[in-house]
């Protein structure tokens, strides 16, 4: 197997083009970017747009990419992954076309093999419509805003997500593993493949045969003395390797990283990690990186994430829809536990909030129109790409989909409220008969728990229930594994009866105190997922404001004081250093480092940390405008200081420091050398140098 990312050199177009499918089109007057891509923050916010995706715009854009394959591709298969567009992408390739992809957050792929050609250029196009921006209750991004990658394999390989790794148990004796091999032939003849699998000292064998055309499948166990487990204080994690061989020649078909670990949610303990009792101490998270949009990049995310293990936060809940599977590849390497989360909205409409959050009236677009077509592939392709992941421990299949009167109602309750409920007229709060029935709910929960367990039934199903006062009477949490609960911790001790065979975690919490205390009280809580541990993009309460300030941690990725109360919480010990409030004396800049070169990597984002010191060094909160300048093999892409209220344009080269903090990010685009100048308008004599 070949895999080449495909994030270089893509032209791009704002605006509809008829004919930019065609191969031989002219684009040469067109954009160049690199991937990932979000081109709704390099427009500037108007309040004409809708509040809850952060009064940036949508619309509709191109993009057009080039590739050749090389020789050595004749005879095989060739796959183009996306791995998320947002949303509606159309794909061709050499003007054939390959099909559309609705639903935003999901990766997808094509088998372009019968349309390439080997030693000329391949062109890729791609439609990506975003007309409705009022589609989300928070930032949602433009483009093709992750990964691309091209696939190149034996003509016998794995199926797509065909590779699955479980540990099914630990003992004195070792590790119980078990692999799972869904293999795809697509020769012209039967062939018989033989598999062997290496995970440390442990080697897996087996062997299938398979129709010319069709799949086989090898199931292999073995035990693996001594292993080094998977925890949230010790990550360990093993390479794994598998070797095809077929007609007597042995290859390299796929290699990943596992890690082995047990899970335990027990009814009346909570969650056992390794056989070890453990509480969730948990935030949420939304995928957006503030200036940076939906483009979002590992390095971005691990200096968030290591933000967020000081507090003492160890989980993760991916709100509301399928992450980039970068960060559940940091929260395997960093020890982080990790909630998959696969919607927001099924098939009834949520109000999406336009002038204001909770401001009506409200608007009504979304993946609803999409969910009946698509939520079965949507919700199998989550589970298949994330099932190998150590960090992933169980999978929530909705968020808050049972919110009073959005849309849905039931004669049992005359009148509902929400949590968010303080604007909402009285008529909004009455039951209707005319709104869609609650016990709907029960029959989609019930599929959506099949169709997650026929792909992976080693770990629970969960759901984040609004309105368990009503949906929990009627059905709506009788097949889940965990009940989840939103801002419900006053219903714990009363439902653990009504429910005494699972488990219960607080899917969604406040910052108060007393939502912990109560994890802390009762043994069967598995713990709590904080709203959130980083401000994000949306949900805005109002022009100017543009985002939600609900975090720990600022947009920029710099800490709040609120950080420093949960970290006394969490940990039992705070690190808040001495602040200076008057104004500022010096300027410093400096590139946050995580201990690697980078530069070799280009596209490579360099995180310049801007901080307003005094005279003796110490923080202060005293903010001056500052000046940014790349020169040589880099270029700036944004900067943001964390203040929801500053309009200013993310990709301006100039912003004000918000409470003395503010961050640059810095795109390597050449292997040479590069130098960041930082100054401030308001401090003439500052000056910083940075090289990377």
């Amino acid at each position: 197997m070949f895999e080449k990312i495909l994030n270089e050199g893509w032209k791009f177009h704002y605006g509809d083009e008829e004919s930019a499918w065609l191969k031989g089109y002219d684009d040469s007057a067109w954009q160049t970017v690199l991937l990932p891509h979000d081109w709704s923050v390099t427009h500037p916010f108007s309040k004409t747009n809708s509040s809850g995706t952060g009064y940036l715009d949508g619309g509709i854009g191109w993009y057009r990419g080039y590739f050749t394959l090389p020789k050595e591709a004749e005879g095989k298969r060739v796959r183009l992954v996306f791995e998320g567009v947002y949303k509606n992408a159309a794909v061709w390739v050499n003007s054939y076309y390959q099909g559309l992809r609705p639903f935003g957050y999901t990766e997808f792929s094509y088998d372009i093999t019968h349309c390439v050609s080997i030693g000329r250029i391949n062109e890729i196009s791609v439609k990506v419509t975003h007309t409705d921006i009022a589609d989300s209750r928070w930032f949602t991004g433009s483009g093709i805003y992750r990964k691309v990658r091209l696939v190149i394999e034996e003509p016998v390989h794995p199926a797509e997500y065909g590779v699955v790794f479980h540990t099914e148990g630990v003992s004195e004796e070792g590790a119980s593993l078990k692999v799972t091999q869904t293999i795809e032939n697509h020769e012209s003849e039967e062939k018989k493949v033989g598999v062997c699998t290496l995970i440390g000292d442990l080697m897996l064998e087996g062997s299938v045969v398979i129709p010319a055309g069709g799949q086989g499948c090898v199931t292999m166990e073995g035990l693996l003395k001594a292993p080094a487990l998977w925890s949230v204080a010790n990550p360990n994690l093993y390479v794994m390797d598998t070797f095809y061989t077929v007609d007597g020649t042995a290859y390299l078909a796929d290699t990943r990283k596992v890690g082995i670990r047990t899970l335990r949610f027990d009814a009346d303990k909570g969650f056992f990690l390794n056989d070890e009792p453990m509480k969730m101490k948990g935030v949420c998270l939304h995928h957006d990186g503030g200036s940076l949009g939906a483009a979002m990049t590992k390095e971005v995310w691990k200096r968030r994430l290591l933000l967020l293990k000081e507090m003492g936060c160890n989980a993760i809940r991916g709100s509301h829809n399928p992450h980039m599977p970068e960060l559940m590849d940091l929260c395997d390497e960093m020890g982080f536990l990790f909630m998959d989360e696969a919607f927001d909205e099924w098939e009834g409409v949520k109000n999406k909030w336009a002038v204001g959050h909770n401001v009506y009236p409200p608007r009504h677009q979304g993946y609803f129109l999409d969910f009946p077509a698509w939520h079965d592939k949507d919700l199998r392709t989550m589970v298949r790409r994330d099932r190998n992941h150590p960090s992933v421990i169980m999978y929530s299949i909705g968020n808050e989909i049972d919110y009073p009167n959005d849309p849905y109602c039931h004669p049992m309750f005359t009148t509902m409220t929400g949590n968010n409920d303080a604007n909402k007229p009285a008529a909004e709060r009455q039951y209707n008969p005319d709104k869609p029935n609650m016990e709907r709910l029960t029959t989609l929960a019930k599929k959506l728990v099949r169709i997650v367990k026929e792909e992976d039934d080693t770990r629970p199903v969960t759901v984040a229930s609004a309105f368990p006062e009503l949906s929990s009477y009627l059905g709506f949490l009788d097949d889940v594994d965990v009940i989840g609960y939103n801002y419900k911790e006053h219903l714990y001790e009363q439902d653990h009866a009504r429910f005494p065979d699972r488990p219960m975690l607080g899917t969604e919490n406040g910052h108060k105190d007393e939502a912990w205390q109560t994890v802390e009280d009762h043994d069967y809580v598995m713990g709590q997922f904080l709203w959130t541990g980083i401000d994000y993009l949306g949900e805005a309460h109002g022009w100017p404001i543009h985002g939600s300030g609900a975090g720990f941690i600022t947009t920029a990725g710099f800490r709040k004081e609120n950080f420093y109360d949960r970290q006394k919480l969490w940990t039992g010990q705070s690190e808040k250093p001495e602040m200076n409030e008057e104004p500022a004396a010096i300027l410093v800049a400096e590139s946050w480092d995580d201990g690697q070169d980078h530069r070799t990597e280009e596209g490579y984002l360099y995180q310049i940390l801007v901080q307003m010191k005094d005279a003796e060094g110490r923080s202060t909160t005293a903010d001056s405008r500052v000046r940014m300048q790349v020169i040589g093999d880099g270029e700036l892409v944004s900067l943001d200081n964390g203040d929801l209220a500053d309009l200013t344009p993310f990709t301006a080269t100039v912003r004000s420091s918000y409470q003395g903090n503010l961050v640059g990010y810095v795109r390597r685009v050449g292997k040479g050398p590069i130098t960041v100048r930082v100054s401030s308008p308001d401090m003439s004599e500052q000056e910083m140098l940075v090289s990377l």
